[in-house]
Order: C-alpha cells, then structure tokens, then sequence
C-alpha cells in the first residue's frame, strides 16, 4: 500500500535544519521519547518526515542531532554510510509505504572506514565496505574531501535507482549532508 506524504521534501529540510540548530544549543537531548509517544506510535504506526541514511559510528546519532523523537526519522545506518540493495529496499520502503520525500545521506568527518580505505587493505567483510568507499573516492587522499565524495556518490546511487522527480509534488528528494563532530553542525546539499 503507498502512502500519500503528508510533509514535502522542503518542509522537512526545514525540520532537520531547526532540529540541527535547536541540537548545537543543547546540553540534553530534545525529541519526545515519552511513553505516551512509544504508545502513540505503537497503536497508531509511524510517520517520520525524513529518511537518514548515515554511518554506524556512535558518534553519529541523527535522532540527537537533528532533534527528533520516537517515530520522526527514518534512520539506515552502515558502517561508512554505503550503499546496496538493502539500503536500496529500506529507502524504497520509506517512500513508497510510509510517504517519505526527502532522503538525505548524512556522512561525517573522520570517519574511520573512510580512513580505512584511504589508509589500509582490510580484508573480510569490512573489504565490501571499503571497496565501495575507494569507488567512490579514487585516488583521493585528503580526509575530508574524501568522505564528501562518499557521500555524493551513494547519493548519486540512491538517484539512479529510483525514479527521482525533483521537486514535483510527489517527487523523492535525494541530497548529501555532512556532521561535523567537534561542533556538531550539519552542513547540506554537497
């Protein structure tokens, strides 16, 4: 069954910017996490306004930084902020079951599997990981540039793979952010 979306792309690039902003000010987290919140979303489902798709690192966490509770984001985390057919699937859910019209892929800086494709050969599992970062990133050396294009190319992924409309009314939004540990700000739309 697809959804109708009840919050446009726009409206929820707003959301996660105040969110941002409401977080660099913080000492506490802000999003309702209240039992009455878990009961709600529980009896009555979800509805998050944005799909995240960032890296596994702790450091991360797109609930705190954008200032979202129980239900609000959609959130798909993997290590480096990669994508496959399963990030593929979990954001095809987002947006065709539950309505969802912005995606943003959310990496960071002094990320290690980053630096683990700039600076090592691991093998086993973590090789799919950096294999996909070093398609993405090439010969680059520099830490920052680097995750940035990691991030433009699983955005570019996500567009490829679907029906991309931009800014028609029903259309998914697909852009790149990247969180700045030290200060916390997300900076949009590299």
């Amino acid at each position: 069954m697809k959804r109708t979306y009840k919050v446009s792309a726009e409206q929820a690039l707003q959301r996660l910017k105040s969110g941002n902003e409401a977080y660099l000010a913080a000492k506490t987290g802000r999003g309702d996490i209240s039992p009455e919140k878990r009961k709600h979303t529980c009896d009555y489902g979800q509805q998050p306004y944005a799909v995240i798709v960032t890296c596994s690192d702790s450091r991360v966490i797109p609930e705190c930084i954008f200032s979202a509770g129980i239900g609000e984001l959609f959130v798909i985390r993997v290590a480096g902020n990669v994508i496959d057919d399963h990030q593929l699937g979990s954001v095809e859910y987002a947006a065709e079951h539950l309505g969802i019209r912005l995606v943003v892929v959310l990496g960071h800086d002094h990320c290690g599997a980053v630096d683990a494709a700039i600076n090592h050969d691991p093998e086993g599992y973590i090789k799919f990981i950096t294999d996909e970062i070093k398609t993405a990133i090439g010969d680059e050396k520099d830490d920052y540039k680097a995750c940035c294009m990691n991030v433009r190319h699983s955005v570019d992924m996500i567009e490829q793979s679907f029906e991309i409309h931009t800014e028609e009314e029903h259309g998914l939004r697909v852009i790149g952010a990247m969180y700045r540990l030290a200060d916390g700000k997300v900076e949009f739309c590299i």
